[in-house]
């Protein structure tokens, strides 16, 4: 993520917690849908007309799929299916092609900083004290993300189950439509022979394939600074049979229990303006509800609708469809932790364009500078800052609303001066520690509770702590004090210039400098790779059906035991194309045309 100076990619979830004060930034909400895009199947949720009832026998005018969520997976999803079937897909966020603040590279942060109800982001913050954000816009995190596109690793795909000859079919499909060649940046140059001396070897040049080394991959983002999202594979699809809306809130999936399986039937959502509609599948057996909200709106959308551990949802009064204690559970994230690279001089901005592929269990990335349009969203900000802690010297459980507050309040008028720099991003690589979800109330627009329990298997902490290592080389190369312009620092030097930063004035442990352990547990951070909660085998099959119903399928990360490749969102805008065509096959063979 990135903070107001150092749009390093793993923003200071800037979290603007002044309810005293007039609200700090204004999204785009609801923007004229007649601008700045061609899609005529997209249009807002209030114009939708609802049958008269849900009901077993009067459905011929229903739907022959309902996606819920018009995220990385969704759209590529839904514009494969609607070749050959009606599709409704159902989005609760605008779209991102008329927002300034989504669309340009230089507005990377921004968005992130926005935590008014019509942003492009929802922040969270999970209970282990991280600040995070799920996307709200169509497209979904390659709306918002720092647009890094690199494949998932064969061993991957093999654990998966998928036929390797379609997946390599469909990772093309989305290339060619909206993956771009980076500009490559002195930065990055600098922090690509950095690796190499390091040790992170060899150079594989410029390459979509997970290989073991120092490369450059591809990215979302043109040379003129555009985000080209998932939300554009959408022109892929029929126009004759896809209808997308817009600000359509999906409360719950609509089943008939009268059977021996519960089946689904269609979902209820509100529309921009709060009203009620019904939307219906077809009659054919073969018409399905798709949910692809996320690692976090999937789990929470089969609890709302029933599905889940009995317990949990008879203590929130939501009646029972199915009792499946897996629900929610095995959520994981990928923790990060960063070296701050202070910079003489001012610096090019640049999000993640190259990666360090390692044996020792960790990923190591890099970004750097600032920008921000003049038709960006501009924001008064208070500041804290993901990169060096996150509140760490508060324990999780006093993490208050009100000591949130006071601490945003104090650190509102950090001057810009302070964030001239660059970071080190080292991510861990296959967490072995993982948590849960569960519901806090009834209301979809609010976020879960959410626990990843960072660092509670010791094996994480190690490859932290081997990241972190290898991170500190990678400043201390000539080629990083070169660009620079600072004398080479010693590893405590790095760590404090990390740990007491200006961008954040977050008092740590004493021992965070002399003990890496300690230094990885206090600067935890996201890079928003978060997963799991409908694992396969568990929640859905092989197939990713829904265990114990009709109807109902999961197809998003929430079904990954862990994130693909070094960057995930490649790999689940393939996996919407892949299941897609793996849908239309099984169901129409050689008729599908696909």
């Amino acid at each position: 993520m990135a903070t107001l100076g150092a749009v390093k990619f793993l923003l200071c979830l800037l979290m603007i917690w002044l309810i005293n004060f007039l609200p700090l930034c204004q999204g785009l909400g609801k923007q004229n849908l007649n601008n700045g895009y061609k899609y005529p199947f997209i249009r807002k949720a209030s114009s939708f007309s609802s049958p008269p009832s849900i009901s077993t026998t009067n459905t011929n005018d229903g739907y022959d799929y309902i996606i819920v969520g018009g995220g990385t997976a969704g759209c590529p999803l839904a514009a494969t299916l609607s070749q050959n079937f009606n599709v409704l897909l159902l989005e609760r966020g605008g779209v991102p092609f008329t927002n300034p603040n989504v669309s340009f590279l230089d507005n990377f942060h921004i968005t992130l900083a926005d935590i008014s109800p019509t942003s492009a982001s929802q922040f969270f913050l999970s209970t282990d004290g991280v600040f995070n954000a799920r996307a709200r816009v169509l497209g979904g995190g390659s709306s918002i993300n720092a647009g890094f596109y690199t494949r998932a690793s064969s061993r991957f795909i093999q654990k998966m189950g998928w036929d390797t000859k379609l997946v390599n079919k469909s990772y093309p499909w989305v290339e060619k439509q909206i993956v771009h060649r980076p500009t490559f940046s002195h930065w990055q140059r600098a922090f690509r022979d950095g690796l190499l001396d390091a040790g992170v070897s060899p150079f594989n040049g410029f390459t979509y394939e997970h290989k073991y080394g120092t490369k450059v991959g591809g990215t979302i983002f043109d040379r003129f600074g555009r985000r080209h999202t998932a939300a554009e594979l959408l022109s892929s699809g029929n126009p004759n049979k896809l209808t997308v809306l817009i600000y359509a809130t999906v409360q719950k999936i609509v089943f008939d229990t009268t059977g021996k399986r519960p089946k689904a039937m269609g979902v209820i959502f509100k529309d921009e303006n709060g009203k009620q509609h019904k939307a219906i599948l077809g009659n054919d057996r073969e018409s399905e509800v798709i949910v692809s909200s996320g690692a976090i709106g999937t789990p929470q959308m089969l609890l709302l609708s029933g599905i889940g551990p009995k317990a949990e949802l008879e203590n929130l009064k939501i009646p029972v469809v199915l009792d499946n204690r897996f629900v929610g559970k095995g959520m994981a994230d990928n923790p990060m932790n960063t070296i701050f690279v202070p910079l003489k001089k001012s610096v090019k901005q640049s999000l993640i364009e190259t990666v360090g592929i390692t044996n020792k269990g960790v990923y190591i990335e890099a970004s750097c500078g600032f920008g921000q349009t003049n038709d960006s969203i501009h924001c008064h900000h208070g500041l804290l800052s993901a990169e060096i802690g996150q509140l760490s010297t508060i324990p999780p459980k006093q993490r208050s609303a009100e000591s949130i507050k006071a601490f945003v309040k104090n650190k509102k008028d950090i001057p810009i001066e302070a964030f001239k720099g660059g970071f080190i991003l080292s991510k861990v690589a296959n967490p072995w520690s993982t948590g849960d979800l569960k519901l806090i109330n009834t209301n979809v627009d609010d976020n879960p509770a959410v626990t990843f329990n960072y660092f509670s298997h010791p094996y994480d902490l190690h490859r932290c702590v081997e990241g972190i290592r290898l991170a500190t080389k990678v400043v201390q190369s000539q080629h990083f004090t070169n660009l620079t312009l600072c004398e080479k620092q010693t590893t405590e030097q790095l760590l404090n210039n990390t740990v007491k930063a200006n961008i954040n004035l977050i008092p740590k442990h004493v021992n965070d400098t002399e003990s890496l352990e300690q230094f990885c547990r206090d600067t935890v951070i996201t890079i928003w790779h978060y997963h799991g909660g409908c694992h396969v085998g568990k929640v859905i099959d092989s197939d990713h059906k829904v265990l114990g119903v009709n109807r109902l399928r999961v197809i998003d990360g929430s079904t990954f035991t862990e994130s693909p490749g070094t960057n995930p969102q490649a790999t689940v805008m393939m996996m919407g194309r892949y299941m897609g065509v793996k849908i239309l096959r099984d169901r129409l063979g050689k008729l599908a045309g696909v």
